[in-house]
């Protein structure tokens, strides 16, 4: 685990240098299109297989300008084939460029998955003004993680979880798709390139994808040299039992909070807690430190009739799904319940929170019902109970009767909530942590639960010499709508800890809001958080010092 040459200062790298090759004599890449129908053995993937084959090859020339430039590559795709012949394949894809810096990067997905990320993307909150990985000569790939969504599937196809009635493409979900594509992915770098395995792995996601990041270093610890973890669902089931318990409270009579009430919870959250930084900038700097009480908007008497209020079944609904959410039921992955979430995800609140939606749970679900409902409805109907007509209400995630040993049985696949990561310590890996503590679909609660285990498990002092917790104040799931959309060259500092030996220092993040004209924040590890001195502009990072909590 070892090279490249970008110098960090206050955590801010200059553009990539040029790329040049690893090695001057190097032998020449293979024609892209002879690599159509290449057979990948299975004996080449390191998780039961059949094998599988190139679908199709084909040289893309270079496009764009600037950060937003891609050198000429040849994009690969290709099928692996399950050992179950009615589980779907693994899709894939791998973008290998011409002027490859002997680098590897996969991206995570999202969600359900179900498609194949965009392989000439960046990496999650990655910054927006600097080359993304491909352009800097990575040969990237990503997979759909073993299924396909159903086209067109309403929100979105990553919402789709039809696949979970069959076991294989459960654990490929789960994780078992991942070790598949990237050991098919080295397999295809070394047919075009004619050398041996990259010198340097990395991984990055978001989401779903940031769980994967956590599995593969947990599960793989070898195969990637650095590890990027954006606001990671660790807990998948435990998260989705959260959702199941969400849908319960939401779909109580009058506990709803339609847009305008979502809005209004918002800008109080805000107005409570804004100036706690010692600056009324509009983003909540120390959320652990915010303390609000939505009993401050009840209506009076009770009567909810306008959006200028919230009527007690509202506000036991807010206090509900804020605070922890504890089962007392065994579960195999030993996860006793989800800590709840902050409501303070977006700027103007112009669309619904996507934890909530616009529109109230019920059966069937409706389709502007939140993200987290809806991902509960498609758990239960496809991967607990795998009976489509199934009334998702109707299970209760903290009694669930006759369903709790499958739900057990999902939470030991899904669930990636091992804390020792000596293994990949050991073996030189580096893990970069981030996520936005006004994140409405993954809580940053649980990062910071995640993250508290590896410290007792491995020490704080061993931990700090390969781990990085990063909350940013303001940023929401995927930058939607966020009072601060995060970005930072992750990459660039993975590389100098990786490569170098040189730790993240001094790091800062940028506010790529159109409006917010560049403003920066100190990038503080946890559990710092910014707070303003009042030396420099309050949108500069400078005007900032990293704040020991409490």
């Amino acid at each position: 685990m070892s090279g490249l040459a970008f110098t960090l200062v206050s955590g801010v790298s200059p553009p990539a240098a040029p790329i040049a090759p690893t090695a001057a004599a190097a032998p020449a890449p293979a024609v892209c299109g002879d690599l159509l129908g290449l057979r990948i053995p299975a004996s080449s993937i390191g998780l039961p297989t059949t094998g599988g084959e190139v679908t199709a090859a084909q040289p893309v020339p270079a496009a764009g300008s600037g950060a937003a430039a891609t050198g000429a590559y040849c994009r690969v795709d290709a099928a692996i084939h399950p050992v179950d012949p009615r589980a779907p394949d693994v899709r894939m894809r791998v973008a290998l460029p011409e002027r490859w810096n002997g680098k590897a990067m996969m991206f995570g997905g999202g969600g359900y998955d179900g498609t194949i990320p965009d392989v000439t993307g960046n990496v999650p909150f990655g910054p927006t003004d600097r080359p993304r990985p491909l352009s800097r000569g990575y040969a990237t790939f990503a997979s759909d993680s073993g299924h396909q969504a159903a086209p067109g599937f309403k929100p979105t196809p990553s919402l789709d979880g039809s696949f979970g009635v069959n076991d294989e493409a459960v654990r490929n979900f789960a994780g078992d798709a991942l070790k598949k594509t990237s050991d098919t992915a080295r397999f295809l770098m070394r047919a075009h390139y004619k050398s041996g395995a990259p010198v340097h792995s990395y991984f990055a996601g978001g989401s779903s994808g940031g769980r994967e990041a956590l599995a593969v270093a947990q599960r793989w610890p070898t195969d990637f040299d650095g590890v990027i973890a954006a606001y990671p669902a660790w807990n998948a089931a435990s998260l989705d039992l959260f959702f199941g318990y969400e849908a319960q409270v939401l779909s109580r009579p009058g506990a709803f909070l339609g847009t305008a009430e979502q809005q209004l919870l918002h800008r109080a959250v805000v107005a409570a807690c804004d100036g706690d930084d010692g600056l009324r900038d509009g983003v909540v700097s120390h959320e652990r430190g915010c303390h609000f009480n939505p009993r401050t908007l009840r209506c009076p008497q009770d009567l909810d009739t306008a959006d200028t209020c919230l009527s007690d079944a509202q506000i036991r609904a807010v206090a509900a799904l804020s605070s922890p959410l504890r089962w007392r039921y065994r579960l195999a992955s030993g996860e006793t319940g989800y800590p709840g979430f902050p409501f303070l995800s977006g700027a103007d609140m112009s669309t619904p929170l996507l934890g909530m939606g616009s529109e109230p749970p019920g059966h069937p679900m409706p389709k502007n019902s939140g993200y987290g409902v809806q991902f509960w409805d498609q758990w239960v109907r496809y991967f607990v109970t795998r009976d489509p007509a199934y009334d998702s209400l109707a299970l209760d995630p903290r009694r669930p009767g006759a369903w709790q040993q499958r739900i057990s049985e999902l939470s030991a696949q899904q669930d990636v909530n091992n804390p020792d990561l000596r293994p990949f310590a050991e073996a030189g890996g580096k893990l970069l942590m981030l996520h936005g503590t006004a994140d409405e679909l993954v809580s940053h609660r649980s990062t910071v639960d995640y993250f508290h285990r590896v410290q007792k498990r491995m020490g704080k002092h061993a931990t700090r010499d390969f781990a990085r917790l990063y909350l940013v104040p303001g940023a929401n799931h995927v930058n939607i709508d966020a009072s601060f959309a995060a970005s930072w060259d992750s990459l660039s500092a993975l590389e100098q800890w990786v490569e170098k030996g040189t730790a993240p220092l001094r790091p800062v993040v940028s506010d790529a809001n159109p409006a917010a004209n560049g403003r920066t924040r100190p990038l503080c590890a946890y559990p710092s958080w910014p707070r303003f001195t009042g030396t420099a502009s309050p949108d500069s990072a400078d005007g900032f010092t990293c704040s020991p909590t409490p």
